[in-house]
């Protein structure tokens, strides 16, 4: 109805101030200096902060590793990815604030740059952090059954190496912070809209060094989509609070959309090397992995999660016994990596079912065949895997046969061969998933040997808490420790909490604000996992139980009967044996408060009741590091037919079904929006999203442009089915869901593709130049180049944006060589410049404006010049940096004298980072081309006696098209 209130809508306090962030344009770099003064000398500003001061007020947040990899609100001493938060400007409004940061001057040292995790783990590779060691932060093995002789006894081996792609679904509302610091108190007061787990709140207090007590964190009643990301808020919240203690004013931040898309942050990308010991009939025996999972510049709490949720149920829906494993965590200068929906499972799966695929390709045998041969057998459930997940529930054959079943299967496979025999690229894919419900919150201290653990103390379990309440007039209230994305809790909550008291669910008060000052809750306390349904559903069930029995006791006093003789509905309370004793249920319940003399001599007066749910199953790791990794394990399988364009590529899903078992469903209209919703987001990750760097560690996807959301318009029909195998380990027999199609669709699509183009690896997403390069095949070698400039440097080749040129201007080379030596002509020769001053002989600072798009703002430039030729050829090389981001360059000049003068021949190599790179990165390219051609044209103008620029213009003797001066003064080229 458009009435939900959200972060930014809740009213801030009275004088509370607003924040903006300086953010780097470096992806690794040392601050050598930073300047604040401009800023702090612009009024309305009230102070900035940078990482040094940062440091002297608080703690580095801690992480499940113990390395030193140390990491605070703000950068401090070097920065490790594009977009790291640097400084914090605090001003009367964000307009202000903005302008601020636009004045800190900041002052980096380049540092060797990391991008692939293969190449990070390299013994000569700059280390991210220096005190690690290495940028391979951990290393773990495991082994489950024997591995080793399954492998030697095997008929066949086969092998895949799969990589998932970075990317971050995107919800609508981003971050919202609004800090206040209570001096009197010594503690901080905060909005946000965090998501949990609450498991931060203590990493949240010890980087502010206080109690946690003294953190109260308040969370919205709504947010605009989280998705796992809202999790990342947190080192803001810090970072929030200690400037509203600074200041001694509340702050408020709000996250714009390129802030996001640059530092939020991503799912891990992960490398997956996957190999099966299979039998010549498909049977597989054993399985190998060996994980690197890069988790970008930091690893912050709680990661590497996505590398260790999914561990107990590595093998899938297979009866698989022997396993081997080797999980590593990287890191390299991307935005660091943390909670994004289906969280591990769709980096295991992509490998495992494309597995799963290939085998039946390399034994000639249907997938389906190689599916149903390796399933869990149905009736053997509760089910251990050879890694400890301990499945609940489920009949996979059952749900198999009903998805292909009634010709489904068989409609598509005639399709393909009409296609096919029509010419078209047509393929089949399956996927089967299981898909885990309510995390056990011990999964993660797997990643430390036992010894470790056993130090540390046991970690395991996953409490849920929920608050329902009844008033002197009988009016339900319920309060949750979870946090609300969309997802519909508050209907299901009053549907659960009314079937226990009979009453209306329209009448039942939910809300789902949550106050760590005032609320129940525990570390596992948010919304992420799928933890809903298995977890705080329940503990709704039983505190609307309690309530129940309570009430039961009160009737059966008042109505001369027995408490299991009460039933409740419609809004009464009555007696089963004669429905006409009865009461209405208001005036029952009221009795609690209103005449306390009334009440059974074993109950006490009020009626308020908490539910807490926390289930056996859940046991810490064993001494083999297994580990039951989650409460309920759902099953999903996917069939779907893609075409592929021949000419364009362009893929297109031809039909989508979808079967799914999630026990109990507790709301099936809520569950099959959460089930759309998943679908929506794993085809993203299969055919259009993607964070892209270049090697310079510059963002290429700042934008909704670059970075390819899927609208309703690219979205396919989901045919939905459903079976029920109710959980033996809920007292609702629900499981988790809303997850699932995330880890599905993208291997479900990418075993089409493969069966459709009929090769084996398949990147994702499956853009439709990178399937054209499947068919296509490798790109032949780039032609031998022409003779370049006489000695330019190799380097340019391995810039971002490359070009060259010429023109020839009516000037003799000494004239030319004089122009590019004094500085007044330079202010002339150099796209925007203001001022340039002499450095030394050779080098040159000069104050600039340029813009690319929609993004222009002022630069400070350093240019130099060598490997001088005097009159023949000189290299100039330098950089641009400011607020909007920063430049790096080089390029070699020749002079050759002609007929008409000189011949100025030129190549050129630049790489882009920061703002300018993440919002213009199409126009790029192009840009570079201008302002390099103005360059010249302006060299040679200065160079000729200040001729106007369309005469020089009209002396060019290029042949490519008309140039900027020439276009834009109507001259010819």
């Amino acid at each position: 109805m458009g009435a939900g209130r959200y972060a930014d809508d809740v009213a801030a306090p009275v004088g509370t101030l607003h924040a903006a962030i300086v953010r780097s344009p470096h992806a690794h770099a040392k601050i050598t200096s930073m300047d604040v003064s401009r800023a702090e000398a612009l009024p309305g500003v009230h102070k900035v902060l940078t990482g040094e001061d940062i440091r002297a007020i608080s703690d580095p947040f801690l992480i499940v590793l113990k390395k030193p990899i140390d990491q605070w609100a703000l950068a401090v001493e070097r920065v490790r990815y594009v977009g790291e938060a640097v400084a914090v400007v605090i001003a009367d409004d964000r307009y202000l604030a903005e302008d601020g940061c636009d004045l800190v001057d900041v002052v980096y040292e380049p540092l060797p740059v990391v991008m692939d995790p293969r190449e990070a783990v390299k013994t000569d590779a700059e280390v991210l952090h220096p005190d690690a060691g290495s940028n391979e932060l951990s290393t773990r093995e495991f082994t489950y059954g024997e591995p080793d002789k399954a492998f030697a006894d095997a008929d066949r081996k086969v092998s895949l190496e799969v990589e998932y792609p970075r990317s971050s679904y995107t919800p609508m509302e981003c971050f919202v912070v609004v800090a206040n610091y209570l001096r009197g108190e010594d503690s901080y007061d905060v909005l946000s809209n965090f998501q949990g787990p609450f498991s931060i709140h203590p990493v949240m207090a010890k980087s502010l060094r206080i109690p946690g007590t003294r953190l109260r964190l308040r969370i919205p009643a709504d947010s605009g989509g989280s998705f796992g990301i809202k999790l990342s808020v947190f080192p803001y919240i810090v970072l929030m609070a200690l400037a509203s203690r600074v200041v001694g004013k509340p702050v408020k931040w709000v996250e714009d959309r390129l802030e996001h898309l640059q530092a939020a942050n991503s799912a891990p990308n992960r490398i997956t090397k996957i190999e099966a010991a299979v039998k010549s009939d498909g049977q597989v025996t054993a399985l190998r992995f060996d994980n690197m999972e890069d988790y970008g510049g930091y690893l912050r709490a709680p990661m590497p999660g996505p590398l260790y949720r999914m561990h107990g149920a590595t093998t899938g829906a297979y009866d698989i016994r022997n396993l081997h494993m080797v999980n590593r965590v990287v890191v390299t200068n991307k935005m660091p990596a943390a909670l994004v929906r289906g969280f591990g499972g769709p980096q295991l799966y992509l490998a495992l079912e494309r597995l799963m695929q290939r085998i039946a390709v390399e034994l000639d045998l249907d997938p389906l065949e190689v599916i149903r041969r390796n399933l869990i057998p149905a009736g053997s459930f509760p089910y251990r895997t050879c890694a400890g997940a301990l499945y609940d529930s489920g009949d996979y054959q059952k749900a198999i046969d009903l998805a292909v079943g009634d010709g489904r299967l068989d409609e598509l496979r005639k399709r393909r061969d009409e296609m096919r025999a029509q010419g078209k690229l047509y393929g089949i894919g399956l996927a089967t998933v299981v898909e885990p419900g309510m995390s056990n919150m011990g999964y993660l201290s797997t990643i430390n040997p036992v010894e470790v653990r056993e130090k540390q103390g046991p970690k395991n379990g996953a409490v849920s808490m929920v608050n329902v309440n009844v008033d002197a007039v009988g009016t339900v209230s319920v309060t949750a420790d979870l946090t609300v994305q969309g997802q519909g809790h508050a209907t299901a909550l009053s549907q659960i909490v009314a079937d226990q008291l009979g009453l209306d669910p329209a009448n039942i008060s939910i809300n789902l604000e949550l106050d760590t000052q005032k609320d129940a809750w525990s570390i596992a306390a948010g919304t992420y996992s799928c933890r809903f349904s298995p977890g705080t559903a329940v503990a709704a069930h039983i505190a609307a139980g309690k309530i129940r029995e309570k009430v039961a006791r009160i009737a059966a006093k008042q109505l001369n009967t027995v408490a299991g003789d009460i039933d409740m509905a419609g809004g009464r309370v009555f007696s089963k044996s004669n429905p006409d004793n009865g009461a209405p249920f208001a005036r029952v319940a009221g009795t609690a408060h209103w005449s306390p003399v009334l009440m059974p001599e074993s109950d006490e007066p009020g009626l308020s009741e908490t539910g807490i749910w926390s289930p056996d199953e859940l046991q810490p790791p064993s001494s083999k590091d297994e580990i039951n990794t989650s409460l309920t394990y759902g099953f999903v399988f996917d069939i779907c037919g893609i075409e592929i364009d021949p000419i364009t590529m362009k893929l297109r899903v031809d039909r989508y079904i979808s079967m799914h078992d999630a026990g109990k469903l507790i709301n099936p209209l809520l569950a099959e929006g959460q089930i759309h919703g998943a679908f929506v987001q794993g085809l993203a990750s299969a055919l259009y999203e993607e964070i892209v760097y270049d090697n310079s560690g510059a963002l290429q996807s700042g934008t909704f442009a670059e970075y390819l959301a899927p609208t309703a318009c690219e979205v396919p029909p989901l045919e939905l089915m459903h079976i029920e195998t109710p959980s033996p380990f809920t007292p609702l027999g629900a499981k988790g869901l809303a997850e699932g199609n995330c880890m599905s669709t993208p291997v479900c699509i990418a075993n089409a593709i493969a069966d459709a183009l009929d090769v084996k690896d398949i990147p994702l997403p499956a853009t439709p130049d990178r399937l054209n390069a499947l068919v296509a095949g490798e790109e032949p070698p780039a032609p031998e180049k022409a003779a370049g400039p006489v000695g330019a440097p190799a380097s340019i080749d391995d810039a971002g944006v490359t070009g060259d040129g010429n023109v020839t201007v009516d000037a003799s080379p000494a004239e030319i060589w004089k122009a590019l030596l004094d500085p007044q002509s330079l202010k002339h020769i150099i796209p925007g410049c203001h001022t340039v001053e002499a450095v030394t002989p050779e080098h040159y600072r000069a104050e600039v404006s340029l813009g690319v798009g929609p993004i222009r703002g002022r630069f400070t430039a350093n240019v130099k010049l060598s490997d001088m030729e005097e009159n023949r050829a000189a290299t100039l090389s330098g950089d641009l940096t400011g607020p909007l981001g920063k430049a790096e360059g080089k390029g070699r000049v020749t002079l050759t004298p002609s007929d008409d003068g000189t011949h100025i021949a030129y190549t050129y190599g630049v790489d882009v980072g920061g703002k300018v790179a993440s919002v213009g990165g199409r126009m790029i390219k192009r840009a570079a081309q201008i302002v390099i051609g103005q360059f010249f044209e302006r060299l040679a103008a200065v160079a000729s006696g200040d001729k106007a620029p369309e005469e020089v213009a009209a002396n060019k003797t290029s042949t490519s098209k008309p140039s900027w001066f020439a276009r834009l003064f109507g001259g010819k080229k």
